[in-house]
């Protein structure tokens, strides 16, 4: 059974700043007064990253009390910013709040209890009975192992709608005083928003635009679980990015999606839209090694890169917002999804548009 895409809305936070601008902020707040900032300025540039938006201002992150101050104000903003992103995936469908069976939320930058989806329910008018799933833990891979995930739910209830959100707050979990490799790309590279997905089973009527999910896979990499993660200790999330992240790729990730295309009858060169994370530059430029991608390929993806940044698990979505409002591919033609996370992992998802 297929899963319909109605809507995908995204969202950024407010304050919207030049990658020099928070590249000065970055010094001020993690190196050493008077210290040599060659190193920060070079991985900042390297990212290829031009401009961020970030849930607070500038001068506030170097004052933020700690881990319990930075989620306080995670907890505020993520319900604010996943308020706007349903709200506007509903609208752009055509589909009320009360008509919502399932709400997926996920996040790995902040935690709550109750969780975000449980303080969105009452704020946007769902049901009391709507059946709420909050994930944590998947990073940057939650955008597309969550449609993945809805796709699952909605092959049992064809004649049902789900929602998938994701909010990251990346700045929140930089690091003060920590001028660590991993910590100043972490701080390059990652912005913040979040996104929204409408979905519908095959047996739910009405008009949908979108693209079709055909199928899903998820793959899990043995012995590579200290590639990527947090270490979580009193100052919050701590990045955890090994450099041998673009070789498990490259070691992997053709075979996968070989092998996942070929079960349906397609090759790389049958795909009309890659719909990929911006994980950073050497992940796309490995993606698009191993799989001989030609260059136009990503454009959308180095796109986003370059104007909001990686924004974790809400990125792959804002991808596909974008490949949907842009110039469309051939109706019927194949598209793939794609994501990677800690685990380390990938989840890839067959589309039809």
């Amino acid at each position: 059974m297929a899963t319909r895409i109605a809507a995908v809305h995204g969202v950024l936070a407010p304050h919207r700043h030049a990658q020099h601008e928070i590249t000065d902020m970055i010094a001020a707040m993690c190196l050493p007064a008077g210290s040599d900032r060659t190193v920060l300025d070079r991985l900042h540039r390297g990212v290829l990253v031009d401009s961020r938006h970030m849930v607070l201002p500038l001068d506030r992150y170097a004052r933020l009390g700690g881990f319990g101050a930075a989620n306080d104000v995670f907890v505020k903003a993520a319900t604010e910013l996943g308020a706007r992103a349903v709200r506007g995936a509903l609208r752009a469908a055509g589909i009320g709040p009360a008509d919502v069976d399932m709400l997926m939320f996920t996040s790995v930058t902040g935690l709550a209890t109750p969780s975000i989806d449980a303080r969105l329910v009452g704020r946007l008018g769902l049901r009391p009975d709507v059946k709420r799933l909050p994930v944590f833990g998947l990073g940057c891979v939650a955008g597309a192992a969550g449609i993945a995930r809805v796709h699952d739910y909605l092959r049992g209830w064809p004649d049902q709608v789900a929602v998938l959100l994701s909010v990251e707050l990346c700045s929140l979990t930089f690091q003060r005083d920590d001028a660590s490799t991993a910590n100043l790309i972490a701080t390059g590279l990652f912005g913040d928003g979040a996104a929204a997905v409408v979905a519908c089973g095959e047996s739910r009527g009405g008009p949908v635009d979108g693209p079709v999910v055909l199928a899903t896979r998820s793959h899990l990499y043995p012995g590579t679980e200290r590639a990527m993660g947090w270490a979580i200790g009193g100052s919050g999330f701590r990045v955890v990015l090994d450099r041998s992240v673009p070789e498990v790729i490259r070691r992997h990730l053709a075979d996968d999606v070989h092998g996942f295309l070929g079960e349906h009858g397609l090759k790389p060169k049958d795909v009309t839209a890659w719909v990929a994370h911006p994980g950073g530059p050497r992940i796309l430029q490995t993606v698009t090694e191993v799989l001989g991608l030609p260059p136009e390929a990503l454009d959308v993806t180095w796109r986003s890169l370059a104007e909001v940044g990686n924004l974790s698990s809400a990125s792959v979505l804002h991808v596909l917002r974008d490949t949907l409002a842009g110039r469309r591919p051939p109706p019927g033609s194949p598209g793939l999804l794609l994501a990677m996370g800690p685990g380390f992992c990938s989840e890839l998802v067959l589309l039809r548009w």
